[in-house]
């Protein structure tokens, strides 16, 4: 055999141990999540998804107080966005869920939301030839409770924005009107203490307070109560980020402000809302006294936090 005819022999031989010996090429877990995020065989009937509630064209929430389960059967309350939740300590209005992938799962079994216990949804998935594989390709296991709850969490992770024109300023100054400059500082003031919950990186310091909208009602929701059983509890809720905020109403964990001017208005004075709020924090007990034009100030730099792929909603 001539050198040239071995040396080709050779290489092809190497060519093939590498082809069939080699994993073969993986699915992102990210790009699994997605598909998994859109996929409606996840409810019991199979008429919603996870986007049927968190619409990626609003910022991963929706545009109603209360979204629509299986069945037609309301949300018990307002269905948060997804985005930025990378850096979230806690999660659901209550807090019950202390990691995205326990956070993942739960709608998927809630009776008023998915209503399909996690180990049927796991059966369906592992009877389904296309998921099966790509499970396969991705986590070298089947579908399983862990894995599926993984490439949720790991498709929620890509969902962070830092490209507003707030971001953005401060390369650049004059991206913000006079406006939005005078609500930034407003809302780092003194007088609205806006700054005291809704800070860091994504407007949010993570924890539980009560602005005011228990009164102690039956039918009202007593919030994180619900899950700490201490009485200081009654009637707080998560804070929520502001990234995006000019896209995401309706507003509160009940969807009750259609707009930011009524959230707005609802935080210059809470006693105009709610007559005999229980537990209500201090910082709200007096009105803030802002004018008309602080008003529309505050609003104006809120909408500056919207980044640049959802900023066509604004218009």
């Amino acid at each position: 055999m001539k050198k040239t005819g071995l040396i080709g022999l050779l290489s092809l031989t190497v060519y093939c141990l590498v082809a069939f010996t080699s994993p073969p090429k993986t699915f992102s877990k990210a790009k699994l999540g997605e598909k998994l995020f859109h996929e409606k065989i996840l409810s019991k009937d199979s008429s919603i998804s996870c986007a049927s509630c968190h619409l990626p064209a609003y910022g991963f929430s929706d545009t109603v107080a209360f979204s629509m389960g299986i069945y037609g059967r309301p949300t018990a309350r307002n269905t948060p966005p997804v985005l930025n939740m990378k850096n979230r300590p806690y999660f659901f209005w209550d807090g019950r869920a202390a990691s995205l992938e326990q956070q993942s799962l739960m709608p998927i079994s809630h009776p008023d939301e998915m209503g399909l216990p996690v180990k049927e949804a796991i059966a369906r998935l592992n009877k389904n030839k296309t998921y099966r594989d790509l499970f396969l390709k991705t986590f070298g296991t089947v579908p399983t409770a862990a894995n599926l709850a993984a490439a949720f969490a790991a498709f929620e992770k890509t969902l962070e924005t830092d490209s507003s024109r707030f971001d953005l300023s401060f390369d650049d100054s004059t991206l913000m009107t006079e406006q939005e400059e005078r609500g930034r500082k407003l809302f780092v003031s003194e007088k609205t203490k806006c700054f005291d919950c809704h800070r860091r990186q994504d407007f949010t310091t993570d924890e539980f307070f009560n602005i005011g909208l228990y009164d102690g009602n039956r039918l009202n929701d007593p919030g994180r109560y619900k899950i700490t059983g201490k009485k200081e509890d009654l009637g707080k809720f998560k804070t929520p980020g502001l990234r995006n905020v000019a896209v995401t109403a309706p507003y509160m964990h009940n969807g009750m402000f259609k707009t930011l001017e009524e959230v707005v208005e609802y935080y210059n004075n809470p006693g105009a809302f709610v007559l005999n709020p229980i537990n209500i924090d201090k910082r709200l007990e007096v009105p803030l006294g802002l004018t008309r034009q602080e008003k529309a100030d505050l609003v104006a730099f809120l909408k500056s936090l919207t980044d640049k792929r959802y900023e066509a909603l604004l218009k």
